[in-house]
């Protein structure tokens, strides 16, 4: 009986295998897509508060300028006026709680140039309003048309959408979804 013994680097470098192959496995398997999810979450959560803080200006607007705007950049501007400023500033007498209608983003703070871009690409949100156009025709007594009165109504509904998901607030064609998330 001749056994020959191996040498024990042969041993040492299939244990260093092992544990190289055990811990990729380990990353691949469970750490990467746990972060991915993390990110993810971040992504969602983060956006839609974005774009609620988006649509509080563009309430805001409305109520200000009795229509709503299709410009990210107006917002943000709006956002730092006076006017906004007030409305922040305001709290309720009974409950002693603020009335800024702003909601802080995950950072803990609320910045107003953080709402042109989507967190996940850096993608512009996208803002549009509507553009309804009423026409009237007039008939004198003979039953000729006479004239045919048009007037255009800009800006009654806004939507905002996340170019990264399928979120999205408000709609340009029904009134029963004007200030409503896709998410509530």
């Amino acid at each position: 009986m001749n056994l020959k013994s191996e040498p024990w680097y042969i041993h040492g470098i299939l244990y260093a295998i092992i544990f190289i192959l055990a811990y990729v496995l380990i990353r691949v398997a469970i750490i990467e897509p746990s972060d991915q999810l993390e990110k993810e979450k971040y992504f969602k959560e983060e956006g839609r508060l974005r774009m609620t803080n988006l649509k509080e200006a563009q309430i805001l607007w409305q109520q200000k300028k009795g229509k709503f705007t299709d410009s990210i950049d107006s917002l943000v501007n709006f956002i730092s006026s006076d006017y906004v400023k007030k409305v922040r500033a305001q709290v309720d007498t009974i409950s002693n709680k603020s009335k800024d209608p702003f909601k802080v983003l995950t950072s803990g703070e609320f910045f107003p140039e953080s709402l042109y871009y989507s967190p996940k690409s850096h993608s512009r949100f996208i803002v549009q309003i509507d553009t309804s156009v009423a026409r009237d025709t007039v008939i004198d007594r003979t039953g000729r048309i006479v004239k045919i009165d048009s007037s255009r109504v800009i800006g009654t509904r806004y939507v905002i959408q996340n170019p990264d998901s399928k979120d999205k607030i408000g709609d340009l064609y029904t009134e029963a979804l004007k200030n409503t998330a896709s998410w509530e």
